[in-house]
């Protein structure tokens, strides 16, 4: 009899327990106030740097969006968003690394750097002007043109996440 009264209790105290206690996750990250911020803008951002490769700008300003779309609940806007995005693309840039006892390099480093003018309308606090870069190396022995796509993409996305997490993840 006292062991079902004890079985009894356990379960009371572990029913009471798990409905008073919630976990709450934020699988995407983005810490958005939706009652004061409800739209965002977002220019294109054209190339600038001294080497072009042509489909950068539009790739990075489409994936730029795409986060926005995907991890967030904000409506775009062509102007005057609640945030507000724009810049270009300032660098991207090939660098020998490790030079072989032969003087030429074994490894190849491609850097694109992305510079950001944000304003947030709802907290200006939160506005800024910085600079996001990325690099990747690659064996020297390959050509740019095979492998520029692939590094291309892995940048723009490390560099369309830094930006996410420094405009609407507080972490």
């Amino acid at each position: 009899m006292i062991g079902k009264i004890k079985i009894g209790l356990v379960c009371c105290m572990l029913s009471i327990f798990a409905s008073s206690c919630t976990i709450s996750y934020k699988l995407n990250g983005a810490s958005i106030d939706y009652t004061k911020t409800k739209t965002i803008s977002i220019k294109d951002f054209p190339n600038q740097a001294p080497l072009v490769y042509p489909p950068l700008a539009q790739k990075f300003t489409e994936e730029l969006k795409d986060i926005y779309v995907r991890q967030t609940r904000l409506h775009f806007v062509n102007n005057n968003g609640d945030l507000e995005m724009e810049g270009e693309i300032t660098g991207y840039d090939l660098t020998p690394l490790a030079v072989k006892e032969n003087a030429y390099a074994s490894q190849t480093k491609l850097t694109m750097t992305v510079r950001v003018r944000f304003t947030n309308r709802a907290n200006p606090t939160k506005d800024f002007e910085q600079s996001f870069s990325a690099n990747r190396d690659f064996d020297a022995t390959q050509m740019l043109q095979d492998v520029q796509e692939s590094l291309s993409k892995q940048m723009i996305q490390e560099i369309v996440d830094q930006i996410f997490n420094t405009t609407v993840a507080d972490w």
